[in-house]
């Protein structure tokens, strides 16, 4: 009797254990379910970049848990119209029917997702992603999910508890109203007040420290045609990190002379860091003077370069003009932020365009007063925000080349305005990605260097030169992609992006989002990676006597 009593106790205490687990798990609703997995399938689709397994959980994630919320909205509306239950019967083989059929469905999705994936890395000349790494997606993604559902029912718990706290005092749909838009601005006002700020202060705390060092192979200048020199009117240390590689790092006289057979100039680099001065145009008129000082208004072109959020300029691209120019050319920059770019993607929009505002109307006004025939072309650069702040100084197209002798711009982001609109004023025919403006007369797009010549009819001058991969995420990304199917995803695909690649609500942003975080981890000629193009645009828009295609081979072997 003792012996089966204490066995019928042991196999008691670990079902009731089970059962009491059970009950702690998180319950799902079915008709969410059902559109989770729909939208966490479909994140598997291709974009435009290789995305890794973290990524791409996050992203199935996301979209499975906004697809959750949307199906179980629609439920319960559809239970208060119809006053309709589904009965146990009905509800198990409907959970039957949602486990076979989903269990088909995901590993369709991961074996479609790593198949499109492997087209991505090949098409980019990258090696193909291990298998194992569906397991670590899986993982990721469920995380994500649990953790985005988890919220959501906190706050739809925190809703219904403000509504029973005033709804004796308010009619019910008053009270429910007011409830809803409590909520909302308390989410709103913690994740701007509370997370964004502290995510930026810290992010700044930790950037600014950075600034602070000197990356190997950048050498304080002793070229008085160099800011941070021991004749520049800009310290070395008041540079910056970024600064200092722009001064501190470059091809010489002697470097140009080797490669071109040409006699050359010390090319006249000036940067300001943000502890040079206190403010903007404090910045500003400092490298107004200090580019006096090294000669700059003396040679033949001069390139404002408006930086990325760090101060970064892309070292292909001075180079590349430096070495077209026979070193006969200055270039000039300024920082704004510490922050990198993908988080000065997002915040530091007004100060990229409060910098490059600045600094050209400042060169522009000490150009002016010069006179016409003693005084070098101007002309314009700008990567990713940097395009983006530099074309703030421009009202329109014709205001750009009024002003300047012709521009080369890289990957702009789509928020630039002047861009935006050139690309929705394009010829008839000629895709979002690649646009042809009143026949190339005065501005050209470039996916590769052989477009420039597309179309094959004058190119006069100035000339502005846009450059921009198919697969670039920063040209790309918008907050219309959540609810609108953008040109490019439905016009032919570009060059570097699969045909597969298409639009889907929600599903796409968040895909393309995540397409922006490695966006410059790729080979050169993809993404958000300019590097030899340069050379072919900047002798375009620079147009030197002389110049051959040889030339032009020789520098693309140098730079980048």
């Amino acid at each position: 009797m003792t012996d089966l009593r204490d066995g019928a106790v042991d196999s008691v205490v670990p079902a009731s254990r089970w059962a009491r687990l059970g009950r702690r798990l998180p319950r799902y609703g079915w008709a969410g379910t059902v559109l989770a997995l729909l939208l966490a399938g479909s994140s598997f689709t291709p974009t435009l970049l290789p995305r890794g397994p973290v990524l791409q959980g996050v992203v199935a994630g996301v979209s499975g848990a906004f697809g959750y919320g949307v199906g179980e909205t629609v439920a319960w509306a559809v239970r208060r119209i119809s006053h309709w239950q589904p009965g146990p019967v009905l509800r198990r083989r409907a959970w039957l029917v949602l486990g076979v059929v989903g269990a088909v469905f995901g590993v369709v999705a991961l074996v479609a997702g790593r198949h499109w994936q492997a087209d991505l890395h090949e098409l980019m000349g990258l090696a193909a992603p291990p298998a194992y790494d569906v397991v670590l997606i899986v993982a990721v993604a469920l995380l994500v999910f649990v953790g985005l559902v988890a919220l959501g029912r906190v706050l739809r718990r925190l809703t219904r508890w403000v509504v029973r706290h005033t709804v004796g005092r308010l009619p019910l749909w008053l009270a429910r109203t007011v409830a809803v838009t409590a909520v909302v601005l308390l989410v709103v006002g913690v994740l701007s007040g509370v997370i964004f700020r502290g995510f930026v202060a810290v992010s700044n705390a930790i950037f600014s420290v950075r600034d602070t060092t000197t990356d190997a192979g950048a050498v304080q200048p002793t070229s008085s045609e160099r800011s941070g020199s021991a004749q520049s009117l800009i310290s070395w240390d008041s540079l910056g990190r970024q600064g200092r590689n722009f001064v501190g790092k470059g091809p010489s006289a002697a470097d140009i002379e080797q490669l071109t057979g040409r006699p050359a100039m010390e090319p006249v680099r000036v940067y300001v860091g943000l502890q040079s001065a206190p403010t903007v145009q404090d910045r500003v008129d400092l490298a107004v003077r200090d580019l006096t000082r090294a000669g700059a208004f003396d040679r033949k072109a001069l390139i404002i370069a408006t930086t990325t959020g760090t101060g970064w300029v892309d070292p292909a691209a001075v180079d590349s003009a430096e070495y077209v120019m026979g070193g006969d050319v200055a270039t000039v920059a300024m920082q704004y932020s510490y922050l990198p770019s993908w988080i000065s993607f997002l915040v530091d929009k007004s100060k990229a365009q409060e910098a490059g505002v600045a600094m050209f109307n400042g060169v522009y006004d000490a150009w002016a007063k010069l006179p016409a025939d003693h005084r070098p072309k101007l002309y314009l650069f700008g990567e990713s925000l940097g395009s983006f702040g530099g074309q703030e100084a421009f009202a329109t197209l014709d205001a750009m080349r009024q002003r300047t002798s012709g521009a080369v711009l890289a990957g702009t982001p789509n928020f630039t305005e002047l861009w935006s609109t050139l690309t929705r004023s394009r010829d008839a025919g000629s895709p979002e990605w690649l646009p042809i403006y009143q026949q190339g007369q005065a501005v050209r797009w470039a996916s590769t260097p052989a477009d420039l010549d597309r179309p094959p009819t004058p190119w006069t001058s100035p000339r502005v030169a846009y450059l921009q991969h198919a697969s670039d995420p920063i040209v790309w990304w918008s907050g219309d992609l959540l609810l609108h199917q953008p040109d490019w995803l439905r016009e032919p695909a570009g060059s570097d992006v699969l045909p597969a690649a298409t639009w889907l609500p929600w599903v796409t942003f968040w895909q393309v989002t995540a397409d922006m975080v490695f966006s410059t981890g790729v080979p050169d000629g993809h993404g958000h990676v300019y590097k030899k193009e340069y050379v072919d645009a900047w002798v375009a828009v620079l147009q030197p006597a002389g110049w051959t295609p040889d030339d032009t081979a020789a520098v693309r072997n140098v730079v980048g």
